[in-house]
């Protein structure tokens, strides 16, 4: 696992051992990438379920103004942290060993990109979509990405959220979703 590009790019991430996370791939994660390219740079990034933090660390590389990385488990926290001071973003980077519903009904201010990945058999997903429009934390023409397995269909947001394209690599599927300008 590495970063693909941008100011980090060639480095290695670490990953947890074992099969308790499930990184995603260079493949994927190019495809997904390039399919965001333009509505990364100067944004505030969430990485809600982080992992090993690759998604908030290549977003951060290609020019992402700052990222709160959120995990509950202290292992995966803890090679967030490795990851991110790694690259040299400990300066531009956060991370919150909570709860992802904690951290949100607690969050201030507005992410322009948020990052959806936890485990996919949690039921997390669902409940993570839904106090994001709750709670209303996307700014202006802000994207949320979900990852989830190919055959899963994921819920519509109500208003101004929209469910967008759906990007499928083999057994995954990214969601993307958007929140319109108010008018």
């Amino acid at each position: 696992m590495r970063v693909i590009t941008g100011l980090a790019k060639g480095r290695r991430l670490e990953e947890l051992p074992g099969l308790a996370t499930r990184p995603t791939t260079d493949r994927v994660k190019e495809g997904l990438f390039s399919a965001i390219q333009f509505d990364i740079e100067g944004r505030r990034v969430l990485d809600l379920f982080a992992g090993t933090g690759q998604l908030g660390i290549e977003a951060l590389s290609r020019g992402a103004a700052f990222c709160d990385f959120v995990d509950n488990a202290p292992a995966a926290l803890n090679i967030v942290r490795r990851n991110v001071k790694s690259c040299g973003f400990e300066d531009r980077s956060a991370c919150h060993g909570r709860d992802f519903a904690a951290f949100l009904n607690g969050s201030r201010g507005k992410y322009g990109l948020v990052f959806l990945d936890p485990p996919y058999a949690s039921g997390n997903l669902e409940r993570a979509l839904e106090l994001i429009a709750a709670i209303d934390i996307v700014a202006e023409n802000g994207i949320i990405v979900c990852e989830s397995p190919a055959d899963h269909m994921l819920p519509g947001l109500p208003p101004p959220y929209e469910k967008g394209r759906e990007y499928r690599y083999g057994r995954i599927k990214f969601t993307l979703y958007r929140r319109r300008a108010n008018p």
